[in-house]
């Protein structure tokens, strides 16, 4: 306030000029009742000005027309400062950028320099005689110098003594240099992923490794937190790092530059069934160098390193961590410039062969930890600035604690820890389906210890199963989970497991097989992330209920999306949800249940023979399973893999537990087989980039292309298309091309009075946010609002009697309920080939999301 009080009074002596020609000088005294105003309300109405002159004396010689001038005025100043104070944060992130790409750059240039240099030396080893009789692999002159530099290394920890403190500095200080020549130097072969552009506003920029022992990430990135912050952040890593299970600090030694050492063990989740859980045992140093950045870098102690032994967990397999760690410099003007590289070695060779390329992964490492710890810090930065607004009431922390809490939960159903009180049910035959129980009541409560519903004489059961998914992208199914709950979800599950939380209501064991939803599904979001990768949202499943008594009750869950953008390459795609009541408490129990999809990178083509397969199977024959083409001959493609991960948790009463055992059984292979059919529906190879070969109830798709276009010009007289193909049978393929990829949404309904779409483009599905498959779900009554249902009525005669009908631009609504306004949209009848009426063609022009 006194910042704009000073503006203000710095403008005091500005002349206003009104309609008359007369000029207007301000006193002091006068800017400073106008700025107290001006304060609670920049835009007060006429009333409003006329009673500041009668409550302020010293404003009764100036005309109510000046003072709204005068407001006028300086809310254009408020709104220039706030411009520039804009414009000068962009120049500082542009400045701060620029920055950083010369930096990447002159690595880039000693990468290049040092490559040359190999390849010289490679060339002239081969080209030397007297190499004739030497091992000349390209292998061994490359790594030849790494080996000698590996061995000198390791005679140096032997001959040290690491236990006491002037050992663990040395390892501290190689960690140091080691994690430094990774970061800004050429120690590792760095190659850029795809669609991570360096600007402003980009996360920044991120590499993984290439030929390089374990798995590597690298991340260049600017936030607007200070160096103290930021290292903060990222050393309680259980906040932002959601595989994290737990960190503990077993010593903490002081170190120089007011820096220290710690020992830390750390656990992290096994993200399928199918795989042990990791932990490690490492060293990080945190310290300051002389340029005034703040270095935190960590390693793995192991027998090689030296150091003490750190403790040993039942069911983990130890991993190493090789020098990772963060690099923190202070910008100028604010802010921190952080370079971030993320280094392990997860021992792949214990896994199933099928599953190692999950631990093989640069580009999982990359999402998982290293990209997840820069969004982190841009959160974080965008809440403490206020830039960014979550809807509702929530603070932002309470509503990323229910975040964390979801993806713990999930994770901890899908591992099943010991100690955490899980034990394995025994099987009914099969082996598809994992059943374990928990009673301890710690599990179910967590932080709730006040509610005396859930101090029941029981616990809590969970059902997953993992399976391999071939050629279907995992974003795509994930989002189709998240947007059509009725194409897999029972009604009686989601009842017993919503009343089981409910504190007025006990729960009711009503579970019968094929009965789903009948209701509607209404999404509220409540937060997401900055770049829109994750989101919480609320779900109200309309019209259930739950026994004799609540008939007609509505459920409601609290759901975690992520994952669900096609373009971020080895991502996880992930759907969290759990029953809640409606009271929505910030301490509310949640048993979580969901789904889990993880892309597996292939390097090489296979045949696929399926496009789902159970992963159990897969295992027990072998990888060959997956691999072996089928009778017919397939063809050799694109080998696109997931490993899918379902799990759901119910809670129990003693008495009760068999009989949800062998529902919670059936619901998961029922959800099973529903996701296999779901996975075949939306595999690549049935909907590709031209849509469907052949749509349910309609003809195929070339020849419908040729009646939607012939029935435009035939009814309005101009193309539809501004180049059409020839008329030839060859050129149905360009037309479905044209029509598929045309900018406008075009789709197609029948004339039937529920006018069911059975046709879009890829812009019709846009607008709509639905998939070809669940297109037949949705109606023209549902998308339109109550204008344009009016218009649509009011123009019907004449779209049968004259054939076509322009109807004026307005909004329509998505399967989600997202507004998308038009600027115009026309409507028309598709002929057959014997001038039969097939279906009504809709077109909406320059459509966009509201």
């Amino acid at each position: 306030m006194a910042t704009a009080t000073k503006d203000a009074k710095s403008q005091q002596h500005e002349l206003h000029q009104i309609d008359a020609g007369k000029y207007v000088r301000y006193t002091p005294e006068q800017v400073e009742a106008l700025e107290r105003v001006y304060m609670e309300c920049p835009k007060p109405s006429s009333l409003r000005r006329q009673q500041l002159i009668r409550e302020c004396p010293i404003l009764c010689n100036i005309e109510p027309k000046q003072i709204k001038v005068w407001f006028q005025n300086r809310r254009c100043r408020e709104k220039q400062r706030k411009e520039a104070s804009r414009l000068q944060t962009v120049n500082r992130k542009l400045t701060a950028m620029n920055k950083l790409l010369m930096e990447e750059n002159d690595r880039l240039q000693k990468q290049v320099s040092h490559l040359v240099y190999e390849n010289g030396y490679m060339r002239q080893q081969l080209h030397t005689p007297s190499a004739a009789t030497t091992d000349t692999s390209c292998e061994s002159v490359v790594s030849s110098g790494q080996h000698q530099q590996q061995h000198n290394k390791k005679m140096q920890y032997l001959q040290r003594d690491a236990n006491n403190l002037a050992g663990l500095l040395a390892i501290a200080e190689e960690t140091l240099s080691e994690f430094l020549s990774k970061a800004t130097g050429t120690s590792v072969d760095w190659v850029q992923m795809v669609g991570m552009k360096p600007g402003p506003d980009s996360i920044g920029i991120i590499a993984v490794s290439h030929n390089c022992s374990g798995v590597a990430a690298r991340a260049c990135g600017l936030v607007s937190l200070e160096p103290t912050k930021v290292a903060e952040i990222l050393k309680a890593r259980p906040s932002w790092y959601r595989d994290c299970r737990c960190l503990n600090v077993a010593t903490v030694i002081p170190a120089g530059n007011g820096g220290n050492i710690e020992l830390i063990y750390m656990q992290t989740y096994a993200p399928t069934t199918l795989a042990a859980a990791r932990d490690f045992w490492t060293l990080r140093y945190t310290t300051g160098l002389e340029d005034g950045s703040l270095v935190i870098c960590e390693r793995s102690l192991t027998s090689s390193t030296g150091g003490p032994t750190g403790p040993s967990a039942p069911n983990f397999v130890r991993a190493e961590m090789l020098p990772s760690g963060y690099l923190i410099r202070p910008c100028d003007g604010g802010g921190s410039m952080i370079h971030i590289v993320d280094h392990i070695d997860l021992d792949a060779m214990s896994v199933p062969e099928v599953l190692r390329p999950l631990y093989e992964s640069p580009k999982i490492v990359a999402h998982k930890m290293t990209i997840a710890a820069l969004r982190h810090l841009r959160q974080i930065a965008h809440e403490t600035s206020g830039e960014f607004v979550y809807s509702g009431c929530r603070q932002p922390a309470v509503l990323r604690t229910f975040s964390q809490r979801l993806s713990r939960g999930f994770n901890d159903a899908i591992n099943g820890f010991m100690d955490d009180g899980w034990s394995l049910m025994s099987s009914d035959g099969g082996d598809d389906v994992t059943i374990t129980t928990n009673s301890s009541p710690s599990k179910l409560l967590g932080s709730v210890n006040s509610s005396p519903h859930f101090a029941f004489s029981g616990g809590v059961l969970c059902a997953k199963a993992s399976m391999l998914l071939q050629n279907v992208p995992p974003a795509l199914l994930v989002r189709f989970l998240r947007e059509h709950r009725s194409e897999w979800a029972e009604f009686g599950a989601d009842a017993y497991s919503t009343s089981s939380m409910r504190a007025s209501s006990c729960p009711i064991l009503d579970v019968r097989g094929g009965c789903s939803f009948h209701g509607g599904q209404v999404i509220f979001p409540l937060a997401q992330t900055v770049e829109n990768e994750e989101f919480l949202e609320m779900i109200r499943l309309e019209g259930h209920g739950f026994g004799q008594d609540d008939v007609t009750r509505d459920m409601y869950l609290l759901q975690l999306c992520s994952g669900i953008d096609e373009k971020a390459a080895g991502a996880c795609s992930q759907l969290v949800f759990a029953p809640i009541d409606e009271s929505f408490a910030d301490d509310a129990p949640l048993l979580p249940s969901g789904f889990r999809v993880i892309p597996i990178e292939s390097k090489t083509a296979v045949h696929i023979t399926a496009r789902t397969l159970d992963l159990a199977s897969a295992l027990e024959v072998g990888s060959g399973s997956a691999t072996r083409p089928n009778s017919e001959g397939a063809s050799t493609v694109s080998n696109l893999r997931s490993v899918l991960t379902i799990a759901f948790q119910f809670t129990y009463e003693n008495h009760f537990r068999e009989n949800i055992a062998a529902m919670a059984r059936q619901y998961v292979r029922s959800i099973v087989a529903s996701v296999q059919r779901v996975a075949m529906a939306i595999a690549p190879s049935r909907v590709g980039s031209l849509g469907p070969k052949h749509l349910a109830g309609s003809p195929e798709g070339l020849t419908l292309a040729r009646w939607i276009s012939s029935s435009y010009k035939f009814h309005t007289g101009a193309d539809l298309f501004r180049s059409e193909p020839d008329d030839e049978p060859q050129a149905g393929d360009p037309l479905l091309k044209l029509l598929w990829h045309y900018p406008d949404a075009i789709m197609c309904c029948t004339l039937k009075a529920s006018n069911v779409f059975t046709f879009a483009n890829q812009a019709g599905l846009d607008m709509l946010e639905t998939t070809l498959i669940a297109l037949q779900d949705i109606t023209l009554e549902k998308i339109l609002n109550d204008s344009g249902r009016k218009v649509f009525c009011a123009e019907f005669s004449k779209i049968m009697q004259q054939g076509f009908a322009y109807l004026p631009g307005g909004v329509c609504l998505s399967s989600m309920g997202r507004p998308a306004s038009y600027d115009q949209a026309i409507a028309w009848k598709v002929l057959d080939e014997e001038n039969c009426h097939h279906c009504l063609a809709f077109m909406f022009m320059n459509w966009s999301f509201v």
